[in-house]
């Protein structure tokens, strides 16, 4: 979808659907006033009502009340509105944005329009076009010229939100951590001060990330450190700290020997979501040109049993050192992590958030409203909750008390990756993580609930790229 600024009144413009917010006891457009006048087209929040005037359609979309409108409301109102669009056949669409609700109100409706536009069709063998909707090929956003950077940046983190959807949708047989891979390296070459490395299971070995070459060993399919550096250009020495984004991307998760139920394993291959929004949420930092230095880590592996799994008892070694005891090979995720987040410290981040599919816990404690946050730093937990609030991918804090860490002891080894007593699921996942970041200002986002079946008007159903959206701005707050 192209998005344009224009500054020309809508009716002037070559679109053929014009969407308009109706704001609680304010006027409408003159196109849209006998709509009002006849009670057919109402401010309520989300209402929608069509009409035609000048050879065009007109929607109006209910507001609700000035003084509620938030960009998460205004996103929810587009999705809303480019369903409707979508019904009616459109391929260019143009929202007039509502007069002095600013550039957040204006990015929000970009995002909301091309996030509740998108279809993932890679395996459909007869287009959607000739049967249903089409996808929209142009949206304008008419309004003054100052919001026209603001449409513009969300325009491209909404299109790697999308492009992080791609990723989670492909599966397993065609997404393997290999092709994980080969897609950050293509990513890293169009784009400008972006670097990457992969890495496969021989390196890990002689690295000795012995928790991630555990989860891969079952699996025939080569695991993938993938591992992106971005350097702002021009810019000799950002006086930010280098944020490290690390990534769970576990392509396929059966369970290994500790083998899942078989109802919804199909789902599983979801469980790479964490390192498909680090991936596009990088990939969106370097085009935008922030001024910070970055550090992604994705740990890419297939979880499968075989005759060469590693087995619950087994015992194996950290690439910091700490041993680590296997006591149910479906808590797989934690040991990719542990090394890809050793990994990152050494490769110098100076403040860390992971992402990960981590545990069933967080959704029976939080549902997909919010995603689990746990941090060792206040003010980067309150940073991180911030950046969430601010686009609507909402966080809740988890503490990580010192008891916690009595729960995570292992009996023969120095930790336990699945403690019998089953307390506390999320903040144990947590706590084990927090042995492999030391003393660097980390946060863990727990995105189980959140990564697909989010069901937001603007994603729907399927996956959600939760988190993209979230680490740009933690980036921009960073960088500021």
């Amino acid at each position: 979808m192209i998005v344009t600024t224009i500054t020309e009144t809508p009716a002037a413009s070559d679109a053929d659907t014009i969407a308009v917010g109706l704001l609680e006891d304010e006027p409408a457009p003159d196109a849209l006033r006998g709509l009002v006048q006849s009670g057919e087209a109402r401010s309520s929040f989300k209402s929608l009502a069509l009409t035609h005037a000048a050879g065009k359609r007109w929607l109006a979309v209910g507001l609700g009340k000035r003084a509620e409108l938030t960009p998460e409301r205004a996103r929810v109102a587009a999705a809303v509105a480019v369903a409707r669009a979508r019904e009616l056949g459109t391929c260019t669409l143009c929202w007039e944005t509502p007069a002095d609700t600013g550039e957040a109100v204006a990015g929000a409706l970009v995002e909301g329009t091309v996030l509740g536009g998108y279809r993932f069709e890679l395996f459909k063998s007869k287009p959607r076009d000739d049967d249903g909707p089409q996808r929209l090929e142009g949206l304008l956003v008419s309004g003054p010229a100052e919001i026209a950077q603001a449409v513009a940046d969300a325009a491209l983190v909404a299109d790697r939100v999308n492009r992080a959807r791609d990723l989670q949708n492909r599966p397993a047989n065609d997404l393997t951590p290999t092709s994980l891979g080969e897609y950050a390296q293509a990513l890293a070459s169009e784009t400008n001060g972006l670097t990457a490395e992969v890495e496969h299971r021989a390196q890990l070995v002689a690295r000795g990330m012995g928790a991630f070459a555990a989860v891969a060993q079952g699996s025939e399919q080569e695991p993938a450190l993938i591992t992106l550096r971005y350097e702002p250009p021009g810019i000799g020495s950002p006086p930010t700290p280098t944020l490290g984004l690390v990534g769970k991307a576990v392509t396929f998760d059966s369970g290994g020997i500790s083998l899942k139920p078989g109802a919804k394993m199909s789902e599983m291959k979801f469980d790479m979501s964490g390192g498909a929004a680090v991936l596009e949420a990088t990939a969106a930092i370097a085009a935008l040109a922030l001024p910070i230095r970055l550090v992604t880590v994705i740990g890419a592996s297939e979880n499968l049993p075989s005759g060469r799994s590693v087995k619950p008892g087994d015992i194996v070694t950290a690439s910091n050192g700490k041993t680590i005891e296997v006591n149910n090979t479906d808590a797989e995720g934690r040991l990719v992590l542990a090394d890809c987040l050793a990994h990152a410290v050494s490769l110098g981040a100076e403040r860390i958030i992971d992402l990960a599919t981590l545990t069933g816990a967080v959704i029976v404690a939080l549902g997909s409203t919010y995603s689990g946050v746990m941090s060792n730093d206040d003010d980067w937990a309150a940073a991180v909750i911030a950046a969430g609030g601010a686009t609507g991918e909402i966080v809740w804090r988890l503490p990580l008390h010192p008891e916690y860490d009595e729960l995570v002891k292992g009996r023969y080894a120095d930790l336990d990756n699945a403690p019998e007593a089953r307390k506390a699921g999320t903040i144990v996942g947590g706590t084990f993580l927090k042995h492999f970041v030391g003393e660097v200002p980390w946060a863990h986002l727990d995105i189980a609930g959140s990564a697909w079946e989010l069901d937001r008007a603007y994603v729907g159903k399927g996956a959600s790229g939760y988190g993209v959206r979230l680490l740009v701005e933690l980036a921009r707050g960073l960088s500021s």
